[in-house]
């Protein structure tokens, strides 16, 4: 399968059945991957970690999804128009997939590459990061980051509930 780059706005008319809205930053540099027979080729990076957007401003999402580099297409989506909400973007957090194989699933090592203030487990059971239980859309706060713990996008897909459970205390947790 071949990846089909264009900006011609006829075409895309002609490919795309839905509307697509811009978000105001664009996917150039951002790393990608490939998919090749149904396995997903991750990005790799000289770097400890590979992830996409700024760790410089202290906020983190970690997810664990195997079949695609960062997220589904459905949940990237998502992803943009939630943060957009919160006037935040791809550019200004940071996200990592502990997934890619690249990627160290040590908290500690976390902690120091991307120095956070707020985290944000998409889908990540606390426990497989050596944290303490964490229940679903609560927080807990440490000496230097505090750990927000919620659902996969897929889960919140499946289930409006926990959908608008994560929005009223993700506001908070990222207002605070």
């Amino acid at each position: 399968m071949h990846n089909l780059l264009t900006d011609n706005s006829v075409a895309l008319q002609a490919l795309m059945s839905e509307t697509i809205f811009s978000t105001g930053f664009s996917v150039d540099n951002v790393p990608t991957a490939t998919v090749q027979s149904e396995a997903v080729t991750f990005d790799s990076s000289t770097e400890e970690f590979v992830f996409q957007g700024d760790k410089t401003t202290g906020v983190l999402f970690i997810l664990r999804y195997p079949e695609f580099p960062y997220f589904s297409p459905q949940a990237e989506e998502a992803f943009v128009k939630t943060i957009g909400a919160l006037q935040l973007t791809p550019r200004n957090v940071a996200v990592v997939n502990l997934a890619n194989p690249q990627n160290p699933n040590e908290f500690k090592r976390i902690m120091e590459f991307f120095k956070p203030t707020k985290i944000t487990l998409l889908g990540v059971d606390p426990a497989s990061l050596k944290l303490p239980e964490i229940a679903h859309n609560s927080y807990m706060r440490g000496r230097i980051a505090t750990v927000f713990n919620t659902f996969s996008f897929e889960e919140m897909f499946a289930d409006v509930e926990k959908k608008k459970l994560f929005w009223g205390e993700f506001k908070t947790f990222i207002g605070s």
